[in-house]
């Protein structure tokens, strides 16, 4: 962490908390993560859980389809009787629920409690890993995806059911955030989206923390941490809606993802930046996705595997 980022993150501990208790606060800055359970309450899960169903449903039609629908990311086994979603895209482009909840539910309270006052919207997904060997996330940073002038950006998560260790839930390696940022091409000059295997041995995986929990239980992670999940080999999918938020002063360099949709760049909470803060530390760029499109991370994965 440089001197100008730990004095914007002491000002913001001296602001007081919204949700989150100091000493979670100081966790998350600390180690670049925090979980948490019951900061989201029965009535946000029941609504989050009836439209979502409405989502699984539609899924069931989008079978030997001639065109994709972009709204899904789906396993190569998908059925109508067994739908296999990967993922959601953009859910809070989808339905009003999802946008409600990430401008005015419980996250937004949690962003300004870790990232101050003036608080933007990025983008959203709901990653399913469903049962029966739901794909793994090999192990990534995100600010490579959708790099900012600066690392107040962060992502949060909150499941839709409980939780267990079998189901394969998100892992983050403490105080990652503090060191490098990782290449996520291959040796060939392809993306993959995840640190590549020559590097996976020196990154401590082995201390990962893995955020599970019931129902409602949240997880926040900075976009420079080290996280990634198993497959989940368990009897029940595992859902997980993801919001990412940055500071107001972060601006995106690139306009590959994320920030192109409906409401990214929204201001939720406080008033917009007239300027733009810089992190002296550099950025590693993805590709240019505006002529060929941006994959899930699942699928570019998946590709680097096979190549």
């Amino acid at each position: 962490m440089n001197r100008d980022e730990n004095a914007v993150h002491q000002a913001i501990l001296e602001r007081p908390a919204k949700l989150l208790s100091n000493d979670q606060r100081q966790k998350y800055f600390a180690d670049g993560y925090l979980g948490a359970e019951g900061l989201v309450d029965a009535t946000w899960l029941e609504r989050l859980w009836s439209v979502t169903e409405e989502f699984v449903e539609i899924s069931r039609t989008l079978v030997n389809q001639s065109k994709r629908d972009r709204r899904f990311d789906l396993e190569p086994d998908h059925s109508s009787e067994v739908p296999r979603i990967r993922r959601l895209n953009s859910p809070v482009d989808n339905h009003e629920v999802y946008w409600e909840f990430a401008s005015l539910g419980p996250f937004v309270d949690i962003a300004e409690d870790l990232l101050g006052p003036n608080v933007k919207f990025h983008h959203s997904k709901l990653n399913f890993k469903w049962s029966g060997g739901g794909e793994a996330v090999k192990w990534h940073q995100d600010i490579q995806f959708w790099p900012h002038t600066n690392y107040d950006v962060l992502t949060i998560g909150v499941y839709l059911d409980d939780v267990t260790d079998e189901m394969a839930p998100m892992g983050v390696i403490p105080k990652s955030h503090d060191g490098p940022l990782y290449d996520l091409y291959d040796e060939s000059g392809q993306w993959t989206g995840n640190i590549q295997d020559a590097e996976v041995g020196k990154l401590g995986i082995e201390q990962a923390e893995y955020l599970g929990g019931a129902a409602g239980a949240i997880t926040v992670h900075n976009c420079r941490s080290i996280h990634g999940s198993p497959p989940n080999l368990s009897e029940r999918p595992r859902p997980l809606l993801l919001c990412a938020y940055s500071c107001a002063d972060a601006l995106p360099i690139t306009g590959n993802t994320g920030g192109r949709g409906k409401h990214g760049e929204e201001i939720v909470r406080g008033e917009a930046s007239r300027v733009a803060r810089f992190d002296p530390r550099p950025v590693p760029l993805p590709p240019d996705w505006s002529k060929v499109g941006y994959k899930s991370i699942f699928e570019h994965q998946k590709s680097g595997l096979e190549s």
